[in-house]
């Protein structure tokens, strides 16, 4: 008897070692897997291994004709910025510049022009109408697609371009959309319109690729406007979910250079989906917009070999002096974010975070929660939204700001395919600013004194959730 429990022992000792060493650059993750395998020993390991398994980029995500085309737009971008004093536009802030644009593939693209909205209404409305002013094609990309009164009118709609010639293409998730009635699928085939699952349920078991998800939400019409964000297709995004209530969220268009770049982002999505390269020079015009807007694109997953939106936000909140002003649903940065933050609030710089009061998951708000003492310790103030759920992946950054897909968590960071953008035109960065200050009077600060007087249990789970974060 001795001898089993000996040997069980040594058995788990190994399962420890090894996701530690494996995770030896994330040991956030590897204590996160210890404690599930802790609990739950004779599964730990087989769930790790099925769930946890390194994303390695493939070979069909990439095509020569795929390459060819980022090397022209690449040219392209740098003419045209070439033709611009970049310095002007971003101040004290030059450092930061300097970094941004070392950032491989994610040129700083100068005409734009952008508009932002501040929920699901207004952008809904706006992207149907430029879809129903489609002359070419129709790019749609989300990580949700529901079947419900919304997604009937895109999906009506998308029909009656496909029927007029019009090339439409849908992308959607197979973790996120996994709701998706086949039926909705099959009038879209019927009419010619094209659809992709990325990395569909029953695929993602095979391949143990569950846990890395395309969480972009992109619609391309004719290459010249491109819409993104925080908003997937969905009821509850026009406030229809009676246990969030009104929805506050962040999307944008843009016309210009930086359409360019979403467009790519799509098409290589799209490859590698379907395996088909999307290479006619109608994917990509080159006029151009009048406008007079910086707009910088990055995107990041775990196909990369660089965590690039984590960087970006990094540079951004290290470089700055006066103000950061942050929205997010999840909170669960990274050590270095974190770090980061702390340090810019111990040295005067006006730290502000909103984040939901009510929120679709009490586990990753917990999480959330666990970090708020010691960031109020340093300085930073927290607020939390009352109006509702707030959904907005928003950051401004003295004279500048981020928005797009990624949430500021270590999922967003590491494990899902994302699409961000740096805004640096003051105009761009006023609407956010007026956005902001907005959702300001709609929360209430949470103060140091009365958070530190939280029940025990809250403050238990709040730091088992915060164990278990990189998990989910």
């Amino acid at each position: 008897m001795l001898w089993i429990i000996m040997g069980l022992l040594l058995l788990f000792i190994i399962q420890i070692a090894l996701i530690v060493i494996i995770e030896h650059h994330r040991p956030q993750k590897a204590i996160a897997w210890t404690i599930i395998q802790f609990f739950f020993p004779l599964i730990g390991i087989p769930l790790y291994f099925f769930i946890a398994k390194k994303y390695s980029s493939r070979p069909k995500y990439t095509s020569t004709h795929l390459e060819r085309i980022k090397t022209d737009l690449l040219a392209h971008c740098r003419k045209r910025a070439a033709e611009e004093t970049l310095n002007e536009s971003i101040g004290h802030q030059k450092g930061l510049l300097a970094s941004l644009q070392n950032i491989p593939s994610a040129p700083i693209t100068v005409h734009n022009e952008t508009s932002v909205f501040p929920d699901g209404a207004h952008a809904f409305e706006a992207m149907l109408e430029a879809m129903s002013a489609a002359r070419d094609h129709i790019h749609i990309e989300f990580y949700i697609v529901r079947d419900d009164h919304i997604g009937t009118r895109f999906q009506q709609l998308m029909i009656e371009k496909a029927k007029q010639g019009v090339e439409v293409r849908l992308l959607y998730d197979g973790i996120g959309s996994h709701q998706l009635k086949e039926k909705y699928l099959t009038q879209l085939h019927d009419a010619g319109v094209e659809t992709g699952c990325f990395s569909p349920l029953w695929r993602a078991f095979i391949d143990r690729r569950l846990n890395y998800r395309n969480h972009r939400k992109i619609l391309v019409v004719d290459g010249k406007i491109c819409f993104f964000g925080g908003l997937n297709i969905g009821d509850e995004y026009l406030g229809k979910d009676s246990n969030l209530g009104f929805w506050r969220d962040t999307h944008l268009s843009v016309k210009g250079d930086a359409v360019l770049w979403l467009q790519y982002t799509f098409v290589t999505d799209w490859f590698y989906v379907k395996g088909a390269a999307l290479t006619g020079s109608n994917y990509f015009p080159m006029a151009g917009s009048s406008g007079r807007e910086m707009v910088q694109i990055i995107k990041s997953g775990p196909d990369g070999h660089r965590d690039t939106i984590l960087e970006v936000f990094f540079s951004c909140i290290v470089s700055a002096r006066e103000r950061i002003y942050m929205e997010t649903p999840y909170f669960i940065p990274d050590p270095s974010i974190l770090m980061a933050l702390k340090t810019a609030a111990t040295s005067g710089v006006d730290v502000r975070i909103i984040i939901p009061a009510v929120s679709d998951s009490k586990i990753v708000q917990w999480a959330t929660l666990s970090f708020v003492q010691e960031l109020l310790e340093a300085g930073v103030r927290f607020f939390q939204y009352d109006k509702g759920f707030i959904h907005a992946k928003v950051m401004i950054v003295d004279d500048l700001a981020c928005c797009g897909t990624a949430n500021m968590d270590m999922r967003s960071f590491y494990d899902q395919f994302e699409v961000h953008a740096v805004f640096f035109d003051r105009k761009v960065v006023h609407r956010f600013e007026e956005d902001f200050e907005r959702d300001l009077q709609a929360s209430s600060e949470i103060l140091l004194a009365e958070f530190r007087k939280r029940h025990v249990i809250q403050k238990i789970k709040e730091s088992l959730a915060r164990a278990l974060s990189p998990l989910f």
